[in-house]
């Protein structure tokens, strides 16, 4: 009995461990993924009834191009920072705008929201897409692009392949990603939700540092077909993404002639040597003027003969025969069925010349029998006569 009631006992404790195992994957589980439809509650008045205690102010410059179309569009700007309690001003003389809080500000980020607006109107986002980042679950980014590239003609290549042609390849990713993106000089502004601001700061980078957007634009979309997978959704998708290898550029061909370098040295090369001390280390200075120039007729009598037997062996490579190929050896006879019938070739070359056109006849053909008696004929007749 006492072993029966030991053995359920360690059968209750295996159970309860199992059990919060499991509990414990499917809390992780629950952390690790938000629910659909889940929203972040609202910041009110009621979280923060006093308001805040010191008043806090942005300002940024617009360029001189903005400035219509920012008159144009405050009085909107105005009405939407009036609902948040923030308060805009607008300088015209010294071109700039500012935000600042005031006693009625309850929300403490607000004012940072505002400073993103003003931001992005100095950076020629329109007034519709810029309003959107007063929301909760909308950020901006502006990604400076201006200093990544040396020379100004590859950066504008550069910038015209993040747009596209006719702005495809940026409508493609602001699809993808869910955000405004807005290409201007020497900036990038995008605005939407954190995780596809994350992507479009990617592409940006990775396109001016001479990767072709299409790659990242690809990876995107398997992305987005694998998170509508349950399943998939918790596992690693590097075996699903594509892997793009970096094509080697051919290397630079190396001239035929390398100058090989002398090492350094600080001490002058030495001075050649003159006529004179060559004589002296020879010993010919020494000599009288005749022995000289009977030996400097020696040495060009010498050099004559060397280029006269030269010129002679040059002549006579013209009467060398050239060397004669061997003749191919019969290593196997002809079979004895396959020779050729000569007589039945000889049958047949003269019906061919008895056929060509005014060649007489090899063998005359007899006379007929018809001819021979009208011969016969004629010749009777005469007789007669006579």
């Amino acid at each position: 009995m006492a072993s029966s009631t030991a053995s359920d006992g360690v059968s209750e404790e295996q159970t309860g461990e199992k059990s919060k195992k499991t509990k414990s994957q499917v809390d992780e589980s629950e952390l690790l993924t938000v629910p659909d439809g889940w929203k972040e509650p609202l910041f009110t008045k009621e979280d923060n009834p006093r308001g805040l205690l010191e008043e806090s102010s942005f300002a940024t410059l617009f360029p001189k191009y903005r400035e219509a179309y920012l008159k144009e569009c405050w009085p909107l700007v105005e009405k939407a920072l009036g609902e948040v309690h923030i308060k805009p001003s607008l300088d015209l003389i010294e071109g700039s705008m500012t935000v600042c809080t005031t006693k009625k500000t309850f929300d403490p980020y607000a004012i940072v929201r505002a400073r993103d607006l003003i931001k992005l109107l100095a950076r020629s986002v329109p007034f519709e897409q810029a309003v959107r980042i007063l929301q909760d679950d909308i950020a901006c980014d502006i990604i400076k692009i201006g200093t990544m590239v040396r020379s100004r003609e590859r950066f504008v290549k550069r910038r015209q392949r993040l747009i596209g042609p006719k702005g495809s390849t940026l409508k493609a990713l602001e699809l993808l990603t869910n955000c405004y993106v807005m290409v201007q000089g020497n900036t990038v502004s995008a605005l939407g939700p954190y995780s596809g601001l994350k992507e479009v700061r990617k592409v940006v980078l990775d396109t001016m540092k001479n990767i072709h957007p299409i790659y990242n634009i690809k990876t995107l979309m398997i992305k987005r077909e694998l998170s509508k997978d349950p399943e998939l959704r918790m596992q690693n998708w590097e075996r699903f993404l594509p892997k793009f290898r970096h094509k080697n550029l051919a290397k630079r061909k190396e001239p035929k002639k390398k100058s090989v370098k002398k090492e350094y040295t600080p001490f002058p090369p030495p001075q050649p040597e003159s006529k004179v001390d060559q004589e002296l280390a020879t010993g010919e200075f020494f000599l009288r003027e005749s022995v000289k120039k009977r030996k400097k007729m020696e040495e060009i009598k010498v050099k004559q003969a060397t280029a006269l037997t030269k010129k002679q062996e040059e002549r006579n490579k013209a009467f060398i025969p050239p060397k004669e190929k061997p003749l191919m050896k019969k290593t196997a006879k002809a079979p004895t069925e396959g020779k050729l019938d000569i007589e039945a070739i000889k049958d047949k070359v003269k019906k061919a010349k008895t056929k060509k056109l005014g060649a007489p006849p090899l063998n005359p053909a007899p006379p007929t029998s018809s001819t021979t008696e009208k011969k016969k004929k004629k010749s009777n007749k005469a007789k007669s006569k006579g």
